[in-house]
């Protein structure tokens, strides 16, 4: 396997500053062939996730047992690890009752790790809870749109986002690594405010041009969830229709869909839920590619 310790240099992200340092290879036998396939994981707290780890069965701990070896991730401005569930902050941890987290990135992992056996994979995640695009996560930020949103004082988190990835790809070589697409869950937010809901669509496409623009590749696969107002929604499907490989993920509220997914009391996504958004992200990708 390779073990990676890639952090970042002279990038401060949620007040951690580290340094992006080479890999660190294993013995022979364990690697595999092929470049590492980096996924991009963004959006608010039901992509951070607020599933609880401990409730994972024994069978799921035997799956990401299989392949957390060759998966690693690395998470808001954290040094990469194996993938796994991760703590959480402790308001999370205490409102939650809970020890670890995990989002769809970990049943992600896992399908996609055991459809291609031989792969190797980088996740890198950036999230923070109750934030809009309109706003934090505009890649055109402005004080006013951030006033609209009451988010003058958030992180600027496109440019955070940006700055976190190439700080992490840094510590690999170029020719080692291929980007293979970009995971959203984030529109709940934006879905309460107004302006913000009805420019949701607009957002979208120009956030999905600039992560495209920024980390060089034009026709990088993006994938989102179906979440958010009705307008927030409307945006999303029409983004969705008129851009190239971008692939929206419907829900329904309905419990006997195929497309519902277990909540917690509080709307979060429970583990069940996001085990099986997880799962769904990797089927749409696998189809697509």
């Amino acid at each position: 396997m390779l073990l990676v310790r890639a952090t970042l240099v002279g990038l401060t992200i949620l007040g951690l500053v580290a340094s992006a340092q080479p890999q660190e290879t294993a013995s022979p036998q364990q690697q595999t062939t092929g470049k590492i396939n980096v996924f991009i994981f963004a959006g608010q707290s039901n992509m951070e996730g607020r599933a609880d780890g401990a409730k994972l069965s024994d069978a799921d701990r035997e799956r990401l047992a299989r392949v957390r070896d060759r998966i690693t991730l690395a998470y808001n401005g954290e040094s990469v690890r194996p993938l796994g569930p991760v703590a959480p902050s402790p308001e999370i941890g205490e409102i939650y009752k809970c020890e670890q987290i995990f989002g769809p990135e970990l049943f992600f992992g896992i399908a996609l790790a055991e459809a291609w056996p031989q792969e190797r994979f980088l996740f890198i995640k950036r999230t923070a809870g109750a934030t809009t695009l309109h706003g934090a996560w505009n890649p055109d930020w402005s004080p006013e749109k951030a006033a609209t949103t009451k988010e003058t004082e958030a992180p600027k988190l496109y440019g955070e986002l940006v700055a976190y990835t190439r700080a992490v790809l840094a510590g690999y070589p170029p020719e080692d690594y291929e980007l293979r697409g970009m995971l959203w869950v984030q529109g709940e937010s934006d879905g309460n405010i107004p302006e913000a809901a009805r420019a949701y669509g607009d957002n979208l496409k120009t956030l999905i041009a600039r992560i495209r623009a920024d980390t060089n590749q034009n026709s990088l696969p993006f994938l989102l969830f179906e979440v958010g107002g009705p307008d927030v929604v409307r945006g999303m499907r029409r983004v969705a229709g008129e851009t190239p490989d971008v692939h929206l993920i419907p829900q329904r509220p309905e419990p006997h869909s195929p497309d519902f997914y277990e909540k917690l009391e509080n709307g979060h996504y429970d583990h069940e839920g996001l085990k099986k958004l997880g799962l769904r992200f990797a089927e749409v990708y696998l189809e697509a590619h």
